[in-house]
This record gives structure tokens, C-alpha cells and sequence, in this order.
């Protein structure tokens, strides 16, 4: 394992049902490693197997139409990926933890958003429901919400966005895990509180040394937030690179496509004129109709 890394994924191919029995891979033979204390970032369009390859960390797909077909996912030297249904209960939430992208489906309507924190603790620790509730409280304190004893009592839809969103943070990190998925974690919200979200997710892992996996679409939060970036494209990583080295001088076609087509205003031609945005011909191939080679060759410019 790489020197420090906590969790380590080799050669990880998910594969989904097709037709007649068929099967094929929506993340193929991905390779990486996450380090206490840092954010790797993993980017591409729509469709390019990134949730996909989160959920399979967790073993969070249907069984019915998925299934693991090869490599390994090892968290401190444990192998997650051929565990019992039994055993990943005791991970998730506990050694790896999600934030998902949307507050409103993440929450349960019906629950008080202070049960539904205290809920996470009881399943995996051995301790009372009043020390549950003040470890929520603490919780809710930590990820800056006020006055948390009157929000501790109130529903979901009782809450902004950002409040929501701070909620789910919690929930993540309410057994301190080793590992934290935030898949598209400010999507829904606006740009302010985007900030504020990922300023409270940076500090966190700063306080408590958790590892960050940042799925996102957003170059600009990659430059600010991350350490390192994965490119991932049709279910492969086609790049890997610290966040310096990926902006400043990208290998794969696919990854200088990526930032072409991003706005950059202190880029100007030789005439003073702004450079213009690039698009990226075409769209993403359906994983089930990927041919031999590289995958990008149908769009790529060279």
C-alpha cells in the first residue's frame, strides 16, 4: 500500500446487467489512493462513472443488475469489496461515509433532523440515547449551525439548503470515519453557501484528518479545494495528477478538453482578446457500447 494511503483501490471493474444475460463495465479497472488529511477530486462530464465508482467503494448498487467483477478496495490493508451485506453495514457510515449531492432525498421527511444524527451514532456505537443526543448536539454545533437545541426538534423542510446540507455533514461524520464520498455536495445549493459548505468540509478534515473524495463538475472548486485530481472518462481513469500539475500542464486529451472549455479570464490571445470557450464535440458513449481503444478517440482533436 502507498506509503500513508488509508484507502486504496486496484484494478476495481463494476459491471452492470445488459440484455440476454450480458454484462458490462460502468467502472473499469480504476486505480487510486487516498491519504489521511487530503482531497482528491475526481472530475468529468455526466456519465463518466464517477458516482458510479463511489457507490461501488460502499457497495451501494442494486445486486439484482450489478455486481463487483474484479479488483480490490482496501481500507488500512482490509479488502471491503467481498464483504458480507452484514459487514458493509458496519463501514458505511462508520470507517467510510457519503454526502450525496442533494440534502431533500438524503434526509428522511418524516424524522427530526437531531433523531436522524443520533440514529447514525446508535447504529454503530454502544452508547445511551441522551449520550447519542448530546454527541448529535455537538455535532450539529461543529458543522456551524445556531442555535442547535431548537433545530435539534425540527424536520427537513424546516431547514434552508445550506442548513440541510450541514445536517448530512453531520450525519457523515457523526462515528469520525477514516474516509468521507461528498458526491456533487453543493449541486443544489447557491454559490454563498456552496462556499460555506466546502469551507466546513475542508476544516473538518483539517480538525478530525479525515480523507476526502471530492466528486464534482466545478474546475474552479478542484483549483481551490483539492490536492489531487482523477479524470475519469466512460467509467476509466484517464489521468491522475496533483491539482498544480493538472492545470498547468494535463496529459490526456480528454483532461486539456476539459479545461479548454472552461472560462479563464487571465488567459488572452497575443491581439489583448479573451480566448474563446471551447466545446466538446459529441457526447459521452454508453458504457454498453464502448468499442476497443480509447474511448475519447470519437471526440478527441487530434
Amino acid at each position: 500500500m502507498t506509503v500513508s494511503a488509508i484507502l486504496q483501490v486496484k484494478g476495481l471493474r463494476t459491471e452492470f446487467r445488459g440484455n440476454k444475460s450480458s454484462w458490462f463495465p460502468v467502472v473499469n479497472d480504476v486505480d487510486f489512493h487516498l491519504s489521511a488529511g487530503e482531497t482528491l477530486a475526481i472530475v468529468g462530464e455526466s456519465g463518466c462513472g464517477k458516482s458510479m465508482l463511489a457507490h461501488s467503494l460502499l457497495q451501494l448498487l442494486p445486486k439484482r443488475i450489478s455486481r463487483l467483477a474484479a479488483g480490490e478496495v482496501l481500507l488500512n490493508g482490509r479488502d471491503l469489496a467481498h464483504l458480507s451485506e452484514d459487514q458493509m453495514r458496519r463501514v458505511r457510515g462508520n470507517d467510510i461515509s457519503m454526502v450525496f449531492q442533494e440534502p431533500m432525498t438524503s434526509l428522511n421527511p418524516l424524522m427530526t433532523v437531531g433523531k436522524q444524527i443520533g440514529e447514525s451514532i446508535l447504529e454503530h456505537e454502544d452508547c445511551s440515547h441522551s449520550d447519542a443526543k448530546k454527541r448529535a448536539l455537538e455535532l450539529m454545533e461543529m458543522v456551524g449551525i445556531p442555535e442547535a437545541k431548537a433545530r435539534f426538534q425540527q424536520y427537513p423542510f424546516q431547514l434552508s439548503g445550506g442548513m440541510r446540507q450541514r445536517i448530512v455533514i453531520a450525519i457523515a461524520l457523526a462515528c469520525r470515519p477514516q474516509v468521507l464520498i461528498a458526491d456533487e455536495p453543493t449541486t443544489a445549493l447557491d454559490v454563498t453557501i456552496q462556499a460555506q459548505v466546502l469551507e466546513l468540509i475542508d476544516t473538518l478534515k483539517t480538525e478530525i484528518g479525515v480523507g476526502v473524495i471530492l466528486i464534482t463538475h466545478d474546475l474552479g472548486v478542484v483549483a481551490e479545494w483539492a490536492q489531487r485530481v482523477m479524470v475519469m472518462y466512460a467509467g476509466r481513469k484517464v489521468e491522475e495528477a496533483d491539482v498544480e500539475t493538472f492545470f498547468t500542464g494535463p496529459s490526456h486529451p480528454y483532461s486539456q478538453a476539459l479545461l479548454a472549455s472552461v472560462p479563464r479570464p487571465d488567459a488572452v490571445l497575443k491581439e489583448g482578446r479573451p480566448v474563446p470557450l471551447t466545446e466538446i464535440a459529441g457526447t459521452v458513449p454508453p458504457m454498453d457500447k464502448l468499442g476497443m481503444g480509447c474511448a475519447f478517440a470519437d471526440r478527441c482533436v487530434r
